[in-house]
C-alpha cells in the first residue's frame, strides 16, 4: 500500500472567504483530500504581520474561515484542520530558523517589495513583516510536507522555504525534506468591477452571501466594457460574467450564450440573470452545509480541537528532532 504524500497550506483569517478564495485555492484543497495527506491551518499569527494594530476581529474571522472550509467540503476525516496559534511549536521553530536566515533572502522576496508599495497606508517596517517568510517556512517544514499547493505567483515563497530547509540541513544534519510547489489551476475570476476580487475593494461575492445577495451582486457586475448598447455585439472573451458561466452553467447553454452574445441576440441583463440562477444553484450545497455547522457550533469546536491536537502531536515530534540537531536538549 502506497503512502500518501503530505501537503500543507493555510489561509490568513481576514474575513469571510469570497469566490476568488474558493476557486483559487479552497476548491483545489477539497479535491486534494482524496490523494494527499492534508494539513490545512488558519494562519492567525500571519494575519498579525500586516494587521497587528487591530486584532479585535480575529476570533470572529477565525470562526468564519473554519465555517467556510467545512461548508466547502474540507473534511476532518480526510484532513487535519487546525489553528496556527494553538500549536506554539510554530513560534519556537520560527525563532530557530530566524537565527540562520540571511536578511537579503527576505529583502529580495517579490511579495515583500510589492506589498510595501501597495499598503502604504500601514506601517510595515516591522521585523514580523520582513520575516514572515521564515514563519511560513516553519509552518511548512514543521510537518515535513512534501508539497505546498500554490499559484504561480506564490512559487517564490516555497523557494525561500526550500532554501531555509536546505541551510538548516547543511548546518545541523538532515532533518527536513525540501517541499515542492504544487501548481494548481485557477480560473480567471475577477471582482464585480473587473479588478481582482478582494474584500478591501468591496467587489467580492462571498461564500456566505445569501441567494438574494448573490443575485444583487451579479446584477452589478461589469461585462464587456466595449458593449455600450443592447444592439452592439459583445465579446464573451473579456466578460467576467461569461467566466462564471463557464464554471457554473452547462456547456451547451454556455456555448449558446457565447454565440448569442457575439450576435447581439442576448443582452447583458438577461445574461446576468441566467448566470445568477446557476451560481446560486452551484453554491447551494455550500450554503446547506454552512447552515448545519452554524446550528451545531459544538461540532465545529470538536473538529478544530481534534485538529489542533493532531497537529501539535506531529509538531512536538519534529521539535524533538530539531532540538537534538541544534544540541539544545539539556
Amino acid at each position: 500500500m502506497s503512502v500518501k504524500k503530505r501537503i500543507l497550506s493555510g489561509m490568513r483569517p481576514t474575513g469571510a472567504l469570497h469566490m476568488g478564495n474558493y476557486l483559487g485555492a479552497l476548491a483545489n484543497w477539497v479535491t486534494m483530500q482524496e490523494q494527499y495527506e492534508c494539513f490545512f491551518f488558519v494562519a492567525d499569527w500571519h494575519a498579525l504581520t500586516s494587521d497587528y494594530e487591530n486584532p479585535s476581529g480575529m476570533e470572529n474571522y477565525v470562526r468564519e474561515i473554519l465555517l467556510d472550509w467545512l461548508s466547502a467540503g474540507l473534511s476532518p476525516e480526510k484532513s487535519t484542520l487546525f489553528i496556527q496559534s494553538k500549536v506554539p511549536e510554530h513560534a519556537e521553530l520560527f525563532l530557530i530558523l530566524s537565527m540562520i536566515t540571511p536578511v537579503p533572502w527576505l529583502e529580495r522576496n517579490p511579495t515583500y517589495k510589492d506589498q510595501i508599495v501597495q499598503m502604504q497606508n500601514k506601517d510595515l517596517s516591522t521585523f514580523g513583516f520582513l520575516g514572515y517568510p521564515v514563519l511560513q517556512a516553519a509552518d511548512i517544514i514543521m510537518y515535513k510536507a512534501q508539497g505546498v499547493p500554490v499559484g504561480v505567483d506564490q512559487v517564490p515563497h516555497v523557494e525561500i522555504t526550500r532554501e531555509i530547509a536546505r541551510r538548516f540541513n547543511f548546518l545541523y544534519g538532515p532533518v527536513f525534506p525540501e517541499p515542492e510547489a504544487i501548481l494548481t489551476q485557477t480560473p480567471k475570476i475577477l471582482g464585480l468591477d473587473r479588478r481582482k476580487m478582494s474584500k478591501s475593494y468591496g467587489n467580492a461575492i462571498f461564500l456566505s452571501d445569501s441567494p438574494d445577495q448573490v443575485r444583487a451582486k451579479v446584477m452589478q457586475m461589469i461585462t464587456d466594457p466595449q458593449r455600450a448598447r443592447r444592439s452592439d455585439p459583445g465579446n464573451p472573451d473579456v466578460c467576467n460574467v461569461f467566466e462564471f458561466h463557464k464554471l457554473y452553467t452547462d456547456p451547451d447553454t454556455t456555448a449558446q450564450i457565447d454565440t448569442q452574445c457575439r450576435a447581439a441576440q442576448i443582452g447583458c441583463v438577461d445574461c446576468k440573470k441566467m448566470m445568477a440562477v446557476q451560481l446560486i444553484r452551484g453554491l447551494g450545497p455550500i450554503h446547506e452545509k454552512r447552515a448545519y455547522f452554524q446550528d451545531h457550533p459544538k461540532i465545529v469546536d470538536e473538529i478544530v480541537a481534534q485538529g489542533n491536537r493532531n497537529a501539535r502531536e506531529v509538531a512536538r515530534r519534529t521539535m524533538a528532532e530539531v532540538r537534538a540537531a541544534i544540541k539544545i536538549t539539556y
